[in-house]
């Protein structure tokens, strides 16, 4: 049976780019026949941003509840708390980290992106791909839907395991990168990659107030209503073309193309169809955060499930590296 893999740092609530680039694309892969899918958590990854305990259970929550309220089937398949099994994963990061060449590391594109964007570049970032590499190979993960970013991190991830494997012994299954063709990487309100570190999200999960004062935040030209308006550079349409169907896209680009169309208008079109497409989850993912008892009752049920196959890994590893 083939496995699918992925996970969301609890960083912070999910946003928009998270549900279409993430969350929802693994719910898909998660209904092929003769597949179950492990979605977990990142609590340990985000340690490297986030040292509020507070913070981070409110997060993991949050991640939790906006995966089931986007029709996760946690009964057939897998949800999880990295950090509840913390000592599988930093125990084989730790195997793995004695096999990753430094300048691998060096060179991770998104390692040099966050240093410019962090003022506490700790070695937790740095190493990050190798934990990440060990989250996926530990429950030996055959497909890991990720962004275009993400990419990088997928074959390092088939190079450590590759290195592993051919040193020691053939254990690991080597992942493959799923990446949707139609949504790669979503924008932000200012145009750059939507992320919760750069603070430019969109949470579909807000009141109606909350969520338009957001959407209002999307940086815009200085064209004047009456001018027509650039489909190819303008954010709001980008945002819009990724959550909208086909014929809402064609004719908001026909007032765009038009004129006497403001920005104003784009952005209210844009709350329309991001309030609701969203509804149902909104709806449920509130009363999962209003029934924290339960969202714990599910995720430990995803723990002890999961700790049998993380197990059974390490112990494989243990042996092949004269540990056991």
């Amino acid at each position: 049976m083939q496995r699918v893999l992925t996970g969301i740092q609890a960083s912070g609530k999910p946003h928009l780019g998270n549900l279409l680039g993430a969350i929802e694309p693994a719910i898909q892969l998660s209904k092929v026949p003769n597949r179950e899918s492990f979605l977990f958590i990142a609590d340990l990854h985000s340690l490297t941003t986030i040292k509020n305990p507070a913070i981070m259970q409110d997060n993991t929550y949050s991640v939790a509840a906006a995966w089931l309220a986007s029709g996760f089937d946690y009964k057939q398949n897998f949800i999880y708390r990295q950090s509840r099994l913390a000592g599988f994963h930093t125990e084989l990061m730790w195997y793995l980290n004695c096999l990753t060449p430094f300048p691998m590391l060096a060179n991770a594109t998104s390692f040099k992106d966050k240093s410019e964007n962090l003022s506490d570049v700790n070695a937790g970032l740095f190493t990050y791909p190798v934990l990440q590499a060990a989250d996926i190979l530990l429950y030996q993960s055959h497909l890991i839907p990720v962004g275009k970013d993400q990419s990088q991190h997928i074959e390092m991830t088939r190079d450590i395991g590759n290195k592993f494997n051919n040193t020691f012994e053939d254990i690991f299954v080597l992942p493959e990168a799923v990446i949707n063709p139609d949504v790669m990487t979503i924008p932000g309100i200012d145009g750059r990659k939507m992320s919760k570190s750069l603070n430019n999200y969109i949470d579909v999960f807000l009141n109606e107030k909350a969520l338009m004062k957001q959407i209002k935040g999307i940086v815009s030209d200085s064209k004047t209503l009456e001018e027509p308006k650039d489909v190819e550079t303008d954010i709001t349409f980008k945002i819009f073309s990724v959550v909208a169907s086909n014929e809402e896209v064609s004719d908001l680009k026909q007032k765009y193309e038009a004129g006497n169309f403001g920005y104003g208008h784009a952005k209210k079109a844009l709350f329309d169809v991001i309030w609701t497409r969203f509804e149902k989850q909104r709806i449920l993912y509130n009363d999962y955060m209003n029934d924290l008892p339960e969202l714990d009752k599910i995720l430990k049920e995803g723990e002890t499930r999961a700790f049998l196959i993380a197990e059974q890994t390490i112990q494989k590893v243990r042996i092949a590296l004269g540990y056991a």
